[in-house]
């Protein structure tokens, strides 16, 4: 798995452009620096995401912040040599049958289990509608399986403001407490206090939200090449002549990705 340069630029590029607009306006940065903000708005998102899910599900969330700033396994040219790996298995049971396929298939699903399960209940004699149905459901609840830390990390981008604003509260109570004291107090008071509305909103908008719909379309990708994949196997269950498959499955795809076993053959 390589590094997403794309994700650390657009990242670098966000922050950097806060920071820079901070510096360029003034020289009293260190204002916006505050670990009591911080320990606000993260602590409280953390202790409410904690009290609201299953603590293994939080901390599924908080790596997966980390993956993003990865490559995905699936992409454009996996999906059409997932196209080419079915045609050439479509060829071999086309001559042996179902059971020619297992020892073809057994190096290439390693690591792939939901691979290994399609091609088990092909070669056991499934019917195609039997496949379909086992895998349809396979796929489905996988990705819900999948996807609950993208609540997750949706309900954390929806809850990090709020402790932002309750930070920014009780930083005024306090100022309001000590403003008899001395007045002169109060504008350094309130900027102190808005620091935490600041750090909620950013948490928010350029690390929970952007996490969440960068995994949750990932794991829509995955989705996709499962279903590709399992039509791929339902045809071959079917007995499907390896064109038909082709067809069937390009059918799935941009056409400018569409596999062509003739291309492949002069190849």
């Amino acid at each position: 798995m390589g590094v997403s340069f794309s994700t650390i630029i657009s990242l670098l590029i966000a922050f950097g452009m806060f920071l820079g607009s901070i510096v360029w306006e003034t020289d009293h940065y260190v204002i916006f620096l505050s670990v009591t903000s911080f320990i606000m708005v993260v602590g409280g998102t953390m202790a409410a995401a904690f009290v609201s899910y299953e603590p293994r599900y939080v901390i599924l969330s908080l790596k997966l912040i980390g993956r993003i700033l990865f490559t995905p396994k699936v992409g454009r040219d996996i999906l059409k040599a997932e196209v080419g790996r079915m045609i050439r298995w479509a060829y071999i049971v086309q001559k042996g049958g179902p059971p020619a396929l297992e020892s073809e298939a057994s190096k290439a699903v390693r690591g792939d289990k939901f691979l290994k399960f399609g091609i088990e209940m092909v070669v056991s004699g499934y019917s195609g509608d039997e496949v379909r149905d086992i895998m349809t459901n396979l796929i489905e609840t996988t990705f819900g399986r999948n996807t609950v830390q993208v609540h997750i990390l949706r309900f954390m981008a929806s809850t990090s403001p709020a402790f932002g604003m309750i930070g920014t509260l009780i930083g005024l109570v306090i100022m309001l407490d000590k403003m008899g004291a001395d007045p002169t107090a109060l504008g350094p008071g309130l900027a102190l206090a808005l620091i935490t509305t600041l750090y909620g909103v950013l948490f928010a908008r350029l690390v929970y939200i952007p996490a969440a719909n960068k995994i949750m379309q990932r794991e829509q990708i995955v989705r996709f090449r499962n279903y590709l994949v399992a039509e791929g196997l339902i045809l071959m269950a079917d007995r499907k002549s390896p064109r038909y498959i082709q067809d069937k499955m390009n059918s799935y795809l941009d056409p400018a990705i569409h596999f062509n076993i003739d291309k492949a053959r002069r190849k």
